[in-house]
């Protein structure tokens, strides 16, 4: 069932569990994905970042292929079309008009004031299509963190009508090359004072303590990435050492889908269900 994520976050904030974001990069890791979450009944916000939607062939394209395994895979769980890090206006309007149900405007490189006017511009055209939006403030990057200010964090759901917000709290994109430390009392604050759902972007490589921590004060969405991707290479690599005649590329490919549904599995039981810690 494709559904925007208003529902499902807002459920998510009061009853203390996170929804996982994978994110895609080509049609088998889609359907690993999709199979895992309704095997384990957990909804899923299928992530995809520009650079994806190029590799893939365009926002229609990646929009239509999720849809029709959505109906061919007879899903029974909700599932989400989001776009990662929509740089401007354009690629939102452009995810939004192709018919994903939820798009990241991250202008939060620029000063707050423009920040604010460029998220209010997708928000506005969104809700013509009943579509959600989450935005960035603060600056989540490559080991690269400035932390969100709360009185600017304030000030941008107030003026923005945001339906989720990913605030700076620790958390980088990648790998961590240093210990985590991720800002649990800011976290808290902005939760309480915002009253939105809230989005860890860097969710690969957290430990389940940690995890655990920030969804209890109040995250309601975490970004996966590159943990899967470290997984499915490791385990594509091993394969091809074991196999270095095999050419066949389904054979090669789908060698990391083992690897890919036990962390899906794990964050799952971390995330929705609970039963670890």
């Amino acid at each position: 069932m494709i559904v925007n994520s208003k529902e499902l976050l807002e459920t998510a904030k009061k009853n203390k569990i996170a929804i996982p974001q994978f994110n895609i990069n080509n049609l088998e890791w889609a359907k690993y994905i999709l199979e895992e979450c309704n095997l384990n009944n957990s909804p899923v916000i299928i992530g995809v970042s520009q650079k994806t939607v190029e590799y893939m062939g365009g926002y229609k394209v990646v929009s239509s292929l999720i849809k029709e395994l959505d109906s061919e895979m007879k899903l029974k769980i909700p599932v989400v079309i989001h776009l990662d890090h929509g740089k401007n206006f354009e690629e939102c309007k452009n995810a939004i008009d192709s018919g994903f149900t939820s798009v990241m405007i991250d202008t939060s490189s620029l000063p707050l004031d423009e920040n604010i006017e460029e998220t209010k511009k997708v928000v506005e055209y969104a809700e013509k299509y009943t579509v959600t939006v989450e935005a960035e403030i603060g600056s989540i990057g490559n080991n690269v963190n400035l932390y969100t200010n709360l009185e600017e964090a304030i000030k941008f759901v107030k003026e923005t009508n945001i339906d989720s917000l990913a605030p700076a709290i620790g958390s980088v994109h990648g790998i961590y090359k240093e210990k985590i430390l991720l800002d649990i009392d800011l976290c808290q604050k902005i939760s309480k004072e915002t009253n939105l759902p809230l989005v860890l972007h860097g969710g690969s490589g957290i430990d389940e303590l940690n995890l655990k921590d920030v969804v209890n004060a109040g995250i309601s969405k975490i970004n996966i990435n590159t943990e899967l991707q470290i997984v499915w290479a490791n385990a594509v690599k091993k394969y091809l050492i074991e196999n270095g005649t095999e050419y066949d590329p389904r054979k090669i490919i789908s060698s990391g889908e083992k690897e890919i549904k036990r962390v899906i599995k794990e964050k799952i039981d971390i995330l929705i269900n609970k039963t670890k810690i």
